[in-house]
């Protein structure tokens, strides 16, 4: 754990590093890639998420986007209430945030699966596209899209079959900012936290093409493997976990409710998902959610394998700001230590 004085501190001496050691030795302490790098998450317990939301943002990254379009990729799903789906308090924060970085556009873009797969309703029901009215941002229901705005991507190495789709605005765009929720996923994927939500970029149909891309990812026994491969094509500049409440059974759209009461900001999808593995091994949550490390968790462990993020829990680095928050980042600390 590294609370917010010390890593100013550890920020400092990196400057320096980069004048006096060069760039690895600046790597070093602020999580660069090399292979002594580590990656910051930020934790703040709070009892007020709008609050909570913009103390971990300036906590983590206060730098300008001033005149850059960006894409907000939320847990559209369903329209379930949170944490089924994105809270509506943490979109209008994220937007309101991201704005006073001077971004030149914000778009929400997502697919829903559930809900009969038609995003756009779920985004009225959620009242989403009201919010959009009223801040100002677009909204992009992905499954709405032709055909010609899609890139198709594929690897040798990957278990997809056919390889898949992903909208093109998803390359194009300057950044890209993920917002999920915790929970488990009772339909194979034993848990969806940032990994998991960026199954809503992928296309389920192609066209006019018969192939079903979500009925290949949720039939196939490396279900948790192919989630982690198609986070292999972006890379997010932020991830916001609304943690909040969790789901620790079920999920993805109802289940047990716990209320961790906690905002967590990084950018390494590894080091997002692995810490919030933790937070559900705090509560009661499914034996397959607690079983064995968490570092060997399909999901996780593919995206190791595919360079996604660190390699192991002792790279990440809990960055806080008050008591109450260290005394949470101990116990998620405790957890990581344990597998």
């Amino acid at each position: 754990m590294i609370t917010r004085r010390n890593f100013l501190s550890a920020a400092a001496t990196a400057s320096g590093a980069i004048a006096v050691g060069g760039s690895k030795a600046a790597a070093q302490l602020l999580g660069s890639s090399t292979e002594e790098a580590f990656a910051r998450v930020v934790l703040v317990k709070t009892t007020n998420r709008a609050q909570g939301i913009r103390k971990a943002l300036k906590l983590f990254d206060d730098q300008s986007l001033s005149g850059r379009n960006v894409v907000i990729k939320p847990n559209f799903n369903s329209d379930h209430g949170y944490p089924g789906s994105t809270h509506n308090t943490t979109l209008a924060i994220l937007v309101e945030e991201l704005g006073s970085r001077d971004a030149w556009t914000i778009t929400v873009a997502d697919r829903s699966g559930m809900s009969n797969g038609n995003t756009q309703k779920v985004m009225e029901k959620k009242g989403v596209v009201k919010l959009a009215r009223d801040m100002g941002f677009k909204t992009v229901a992905l499954n709405e899209l032709p055909e010609s705005a899609y890139t198709h991507h594929t690897l040798k190495h990957w278990h997809w079959r056919k390889g898949f789709y992903v909208p093109t605005l998803f390359h194009k765009t300057d950044a890209i900012v993920q917002t999920c929720c915790l929970k488990t996923h009772q339909y194979g994927g034993h848990f969806s936290i940032s990994l998991k939500n960026s199954v809503g970029m992928v296309a389920k149909r192609i066209g006019k093409a018969r192939y079903n891309y979500m009925n290949e990812l949720h039939r196939s026994r490396y279900q948790r493997h192919m989630i982690a491969e198609i986070n292999q094509v972006y890379t997010p500049r932020i991830v916001v976990l609304d943690a909040m409440e969790a789901f620790v059974e079920g999920g993805p759209h109802r289940g047990k409710r716990v209320r961790p009461a906690v905002i967590a900001v990084g950018a390494d999808r590894v080091a997002i998902d692995a810490v919030g593995v933790a937070i559900l091994r705090m509560y009661q949550t499914t034996d397959r959610v607690r079983s064995g490390p968490i570092f060997a968790q399909d999901q996780i462990a593919r995206a190791v394998e595919l360079g996604l993020g660190i390699e192991k829990a002792d790279q990440i680095r809990l960055l806080t700001d008050d008591v109450e928050s260290d005394g949470f980042a101990a116990k998620v600390r405790h957890e990581l230590a344990l597998g």
